[in-house]
């Protein structure tokens, strides 16, 4: 079974997983859960995202609560949690704790810890906050995995040239054209190929820059300029899915444009990051 409002969301999953059993609908109004080993979620993060509206007290934030429904309700081995890095900023720390409470008090021991999704095989820059609990009665604890990928980890991190091979290097119809106006042109959003990616972000506007487009050059405060007039161009939707870990065969559904699929490619989990520690879960099933 798996959960969302956006209906873009539940079509993309349904097309690549058509087995699932999917609740498309605001998590309050699931009102029963099937039994499952497995809890895992990742509940809305404006609230805490640097990208986003940063207020630890709007009410999207506390659907961590719903989780904690879940958690009571299926009362699953283990439950994994994905969040955004700004959830550990000091002026979220209560809420942060008021989770990790929630969670314990279900009956679960809970670790936590920052990783970054580069140093599982992900070609771009990505740290999130992962939670994970064993529930208590398991008698065991969790280890986190230890990065596969990297200077520390016997294999390199995955490059842009490597996450995108073979993808059509102009893909017309495909990547946002919006112009590139002052509040994009206020960071760095390019990297070469030899690198690992930006963030993928959920908003078409915000998308990084393909490696192809002249590099930024600094011209002050919150202002950078294009090196020279050759042709830019976003990531397109197909490439911001390879450097986020899915398949260049994911499929993604024509029922809606160009910035339903960069939205939830952008809001989506790495694949590599989630199966790196869902195979750490010690031996309970």
């Amino acid at each position: 079974m798996a959960n969302d409002l956006l209906a873009y969301a539940a079509e993309t999953y349904q097309a690549n997983l058509p087995e699932t059993d999917y609740k498309l609908c605001p998590i309050e109004q699931v009102r029963s859960f099937p039994a499952a080993d497995l809890l895992v979620g990742c509940y809305p993060c404006q609230g805490y995202s640097q990208g986003g509206a940063r207020e630890a007290t709007r009410g999207i934030n506390y659907l961590f609560k719903e989780f904690g429904r879940a958690l009571r309700a299926i009362r699953p081995k283990a439950f994994i949690v994905e969040n955004v890095s700004g959830l550990m900023r000091a002026d979220n720390e209560a809420l942060f704790k008021q989770q990790l409470h929630t969670f314990r008090r279900a009956g679960y021991r809970v670790d936590h810890k920052l990783l970054n999704a580069a140093d599982y095989g992900v070609a771009q820059e990505r740290q999130r906050v992962i939670i994970v609990g064993i529930r208590s009665d398991q008698g065991v604890t969790y280890n986190f995995p230890e990065a596969t990928h990297g200077p520390e980890a016997s294999i390199p991190y995955v490059t842009i040239r490597e996450a995108i091979k073979g993808l059509p290097a102009w893909p017309e119809g495909e990547f946002n054209t919006e112009a590139f106006h002052w509040y994009y042109l206020s960071r760095n959003r390019r990297r070469d190929w030899h690198e690992l990616s930006k963030t993928i972000v959920s908003r078409a506007r915000h998308m990084p820059l393909h490696p192809s487009s002249p590099p930024l050059v600094y011209r002050g405060p919150d202002r950078y300029e294009f090196e020279h007039d050759g042709p830019a161009r976003r990531f397109s939707y197909r490439e911001a899915a390879c450097l986020q870990g899915f398949s260049k065969k994911m499929s993604f559904p024509e029922s809606r444009g160009m910035h339903s699929r960069y939205k939830v490619i952008g809001n989506a989990v790495p694949p590599p990051l989630f199966e790196a520690v869902a195979r750490s879960l010690p031996n309970i099933w």
